[in-house]
């Protein structure tokens, strides 16, 4: 069983109301303690993707991506994930070898299609045709990337003798695509290197992989390792809960999420005893990524840095992470 599995946090650059701070200060603290996460030996940063969040849910992760492989030198970096419908197929994969460039190297991309009609409302779009959307944007995205000159005629996009310049050294750079449903993990087999999302779709996603190679990275948005969990439990629920609460929310618009069930507000004390947030010893942590391992192909774990908690509680939980898990796995 090999043991070069890599870990990472997604960071979403929300500022909730009851633990506001300037968002000057917020966005600098947070590209601080990304720096510090790469000097410690994590190997991943990765910036999600929302709209009309009241909180300030990121919206624009490629600008994000260009300020971190700034301050980086080493780590891995990308979306985790981009609302590829949402951006013109052309401009984006231009953006995406200049930011292959920039940072030498180090870009990797997640894509999906997205679960909430109010962000495509927003940008004059038609959420009902979004996936068909996503299957013409991929064939222009990665023809652009393979260094083609492009013309293209579909249902939504009309496009003519369009390349890239400059483009990525690397030519066609890694694309992991998340998703629920047989239809994503048909796009993953297609066009992607590999899959990101939760550990039941990858699963799917490894019985359909047919001669490609599976890779998959996992988002255990709500795992945090810890050497009291009773005491992190306490000072952590009310942040994870933030994080739980809105999602539940944003899945309960319009009932339009693609799976049978999805995260629910609720209380800090119903939250507490559901079981959401895992709160692991080091050695009950390197146990189940031992497991995860044994039944999935996974090459990269995704924590996150939840909003509002101070970044040098943050710090605190990376620096155990850093020093008594990540060594089991090097």
């Amino acid at each position: 069983m090999p043991d070069n599995l890599t870990f990472g946090y997604l960071y979403d650059f929300r500022n909730p109301p009851q633990w506001h701070q300037p968002w000057d200060t917020l966005y600098a603290e947070t590209l601080e303690a990304i720096a510090w996460t790469e000097a410690a030996g994590f190997t991943g940063a990765w910036v999600p993707e929302h709209h009309l969040a009241d909180d300030g849910y990121i919206p624009s992760p490629l600008v994000a991506l260009a300020a971190i492989a700034a301050r980086t030198s080493k780590i891995r970096l990308g979306q985790a994930i981009a609302l590829a419908p949402l951006y013109n197929p052309v401009r984006f994969a231009e953006d995406s070898a200049v930011l292959d460039i920039l940072s030498a190297g180090r870009l990797d991309t997640g894509l999906a299609i997205g679960y909430r009609a109010r962000e495509y409302d927003a940008h004059g779009l038609d959420f009902t045709k979004r996936g068909r959307m996503f299957d013409e944007w991929l064939q222009i995205v990665t023809r652009l990337w393979d260094g083609e000159t492009v013309t293209f005629q579909g249902e939504f996009y009309s496009i003519r003798d369009a390349r890239i310049m400059p483009p990525s050294p690397r030519g066609r750079l890694p694309l992991y695509i998340g998703g629920f449903t047989d239809k994503s993990i048909e796009r993953v087999t297609r066009y992607g290197r590999g899959y990101i999302g939760d550990p039941a779709a990858a699963r799917l996603y490894r019985r359909k992989a047919g001669e490609q190679e599976p890779r998959i990275r996992i988002t255990g948005l709500f795992l945090v390792v810890a050497d009291d969990p009773e005491a992190a439990m306490e000072e952590l629920a009310p942040y994870y809960l933030h994080v739980n609460n809105s999602y539940g929310e944003w899945f309960n618009e319009g009932k339009s999420f693609g799976r049978k069930q999805g995260l629910q507000p609720m209380t800090l004390e119903a939250y507490k005893a559901s079981g959401i947030l895992q709160i692991l010893t080091p050695d009950a942590a390197i146990a189940m990524f031992r497991d995860m391992q044994a039944r999935l192909p996974l090459e990269h774990y995704m924590m996150m840095k939840p909003p509002g908690l101070p970044t040098t509680r943050f710090l605190h939980y990376a620096e155990t992470f850093a020093k008594k898990v990540i060594p089991a796995f090097q």
